[in-house]
């Protein structure tokens, strides 16, 4: 009965640790994937962003590291060409030309936002992306984007803005945080089922 008991305590000590590191893991997985940046021939910020990620996008223009940016994820219902939007004045604000602003009003999902870059990308003869995005997102982009990207000579890196909510060792202290984690494991299972 005694060794009953300590192989019954011991597994359960182990199977703490275990889900408690599964669980303080997440958010380095769903950010993982974030890398400095290199040369590319365009910066796209994707859409959702508070201003984080058109500062960014502004920061990497202003750096040299390409000339031109698309901003996705604006809604076309709203958008008018002849009156820039709010992401699309901050970069102007931030020193880019407009004539290298690139707006994707069609992108509804982040799927979408690849593929319509991708098509962009192949119109305008470039080969090489930043893609700007919060640090929970990193996991599924880099699946959506690696994908979206097969099979052809086109080629991106993912680049994180660093908001003061996040920290992927931390991530469960933070409300913010925590839904986005949440939320990304979540979207990582459905992209999982419907895209890859």
């Amino acid at each position: 009965m005694k060794a009953f008991l300590k192989i019954s305590l011991l597994f359960f000590l182990i199977s703490s640790a275990l889900c408690a590191t599964l669980y303080l893991g997440l958010g380095l997985l769903v950010s993982l994937h974030s890398a400095k940046p290199e040369k590319a021939d365009v910066i796209v910020v994707l859409g959702g962003d508070d201003g984080l990620r058109v500062k960014k996008g502004g920061d990497l223009y202003k750096a040299g590291y390409a000339k031109h940016i698309v901003l996705t994820g604006i809604d076309s219902r709203y958008y008018r060409p002849d009156h820039p939007n709010w992401r699309e004045r901050k970069l102007i604000e931030r020193g880019v030309p407009r004539k290298y602003i690139h707006v994707d009003t069609w992108s509804e999902t982040s799927w979408e936002e690849a593929e319509n870059t991708s098509d962009l990308m192949d119109k305008k003869g470039w080969k090489s992306a930043l893609v700007v995005s919060d640090p929970p997102h990193m996991l599924r982009l880099n699946k959506t984007w690696k994908k979206v990207f097969a099979g052809s000579d086109k080629r991106f890196r993912l680049v994180a803005t660093k908001p003061a909510w996040w920290h992927p060792l931390f991530w469960w202290r933070n409300d913010i945080s925590y839904r986005f984690v949440v939320s990304e494991l979540q979207k990582n299972i459905y992209y999982l089922l419907a895209y890859y």
